[in-house]
């Protein structure tokens, strides 16, 4: 499939929350090396997260010279980078220094939950969905840049002399890489920051006012795939241009060669992210999903629906940490196994509210269902469960919002489907099937594919797709009014849990 020669590897950064990656892939999509080093993370007040920038930034540079040195790679041998990050984290600097007024404020940071209530109060809340796709919320960059403009001294005014720049994660490590030449982004990333307009594909000048954000600040929009500029030299031993963007979820629908609209991506980590390809059109969520840009190809947007599960492998962290019934995370799906199939315990992880399509802030969690008999196989496999469960409710408003009757496809990734039980019970409960690939790094891969195609070395979408390869595919064997009257409990947990019940 690659190109043979000296540029014939493509690095992939992966800068998420916890720690920074760097993956050399070579001309066929095969890893050949990687480093990561995790950060600090800040919590100054309660409901408040930060990132130092600066430790975005060396933890960064010293992955990508770590992972070119395993690879046994001159730097000259990298004919592209692609980048995939955190998204929605906000990132505020200094145009001549470089230097950052303020330290990141991370996506989950929820210290603007007062202004989206005001802007929500005020009625701005349909504007904003129609116009970028997503509900207002903390969660967003827009709040955040506003926040730092008015509590970091002169910041606000030197935004208004157009001395400031803004950017998500990739934007800002874009700008130290190529030494401050290039401040740009691309629609993936752009999209999360209530400030784009998805439709029109562009900075909004309305919601720039309504959210008190100078339109200066703001990066340049480009695809995905794009020249996003060339690296200092003396960073990483070579002038290595940037071909690809794309924040994460998007870089691993990406990965997933989920190009086709009904295809569907479902990422299991701490939480879960599930994206669904709606094609060349927008589909406003009347069922408080996100609609988001999937990728940016050739100046045409592919867009996808969003839902959100704040608590998917942390329920299993929960087993494990803070009840003690599993000493390792392996453990769970043969102990769930081994439950009582009589017993119908179901836990709602709402252990910091409710995600879409609920979105209720101040849900806590609930178990129901609990017998004399109910033990630790009970508890693992409610644990599990939750979490296809709560896939099922966003597959079903997903279904409900695009209105496609064809059959889904979920395409999943994330440390949770190693296990076989869950990716077996969460294909019972969808009534889908479950494919599991052979490369579970998507979200590198995304990255590494987007650049890799722009420098010429990988194929396009089409023939990409081909190379998916899968590793097993969990076809639904439970019966129907067995999987339906267990929907009905989960349901009924559920509403148990709701706050505004």
């Amino acid at each position: 499939m690659g190109r043979t020669g000296l540029t014939s590897h493509i690095l992939a950064i992966d800068q998420g929350t916890t720690s920074s990656r760097a993956i050399v892939f070579d001309g066929d999509l095969k890893i050949v090396a990687t480093a990561q080093e995790e950060f600090p993370q800040h919590y100054p007040h309660s409901g408040w997260v930060e990132h130092d920038p600066e430790d975005l930034w060396r933890t960064t540079l010293s992955t990508c010279r770590a992972a070119i040195a395993r690879a046994g790679l001159e730097p000259g041998a990298i004919a592209a980078i692609g980048i995939t990050n955190q998204r929605e984290t906000t990132v505020v600097w200094d145009r001549k220094s470089g230097k950052p007024v303020y330290n990141a404020i991370v996506w989950q940071d929820r210290r603007t939950a007062e202004t989206c209530g005001h802007l929500r109060s005020a009625g701005h809340e349909d504007e904003v969905r129609r116009k970028t796709g997503l509900l207002l919320d903390p969660y967003f960059s827009g709040t955040k840049i506003a926040w730092i403009l008015d509590n970091v001294d002169g910041a606000r005014d030197a935004a208004e002399r157009g001395e400031l720049a803004f950017g998500t994660v990739d934007t800002f490590l874009l700008w130290r890489l190529t030494g401050g030449r290039a401040h740009a982004t691309d629609a993936t990333n752009a999209s999360r920051t209530l400030l784009f307009d998805i439709g029109e594909q562009r900075w909004r000048g309305s919601l720039a006012d309504l959210l008190r954000v100078p339109l200066s600040m703001l990066p340049e929009v480009k695809d995905s795939a794009a020249d996003f500029g060339t690296t200092d030299p003396a960073l990483l031993g070579a002038a290595i241009p940037v071909f690809g963007i794309a924040g994460d979820q998007q870089a691993a629908t990406v990965g997933q060669a989920c190009f086709e609209p009904g295809m569907m991506k479902s990422t299991y980590g701490t939480g879960c992210f599930a994206l669904l390809n709606t094609g060349d059109r927008p589909v406003l969520s009347k069922n408080r999903l996100l609609t988001t840009i999937a990728y940016r190809l050739d100046g045409k947007p592919a867009y996808a629906l969003e839902g959100s599960i704040f608590i998917a492998g942390a329920a299993v962290q929960w087993l494990r940490d803070e009840l003690g019934l599993i000493g390792d995370a392996a453990e769970s799906g043969p102990l769930a196994d081994s439950a009582d199939p009589e017993q119908d315990v179901y836990l709602v992880p709402a252990f910091t509210g409710l995600g879409a399509p609920w979105w209720d802030a101040d849900a806590r969690g609930v178990i129901t269902g609990l017998t004399r008999g109910s033990g630790r196989a009970e508890f693992a496999r409610a644990a599990l469960e939750s979490v296809c469960y709560q896939t099922r409710d966003l597959l079903e408003a997903m279904r409900r919002d695009w209105g496609a009757a064809q059959e889904t496809v979920l395409r999943v990734d994330g440390g949770m489907v190693a296990s076989d039980w869950t990716m077996q019970r969460l294909a019972d409960l969808l009534d889908a099937p479950v494919d599991r690939p052979t490369i579970l790094e998507t979200t590198a891969l995304g990255a590494a594919w987007l650049a890799g195609m722009k420098a010429g070395l990988y194929p396009g979408p089409e023939e990409f797709g081909k190379t998916w390869a899968l590793d097993r595919r969990f076809s639904p064997a439970m019966q129907a009014d067995e999987r339906e009257r267990k929907y009905r409990g989960w349901q009924d947990a559920v509403r148990r849990t709701l706050s505004k019940d």
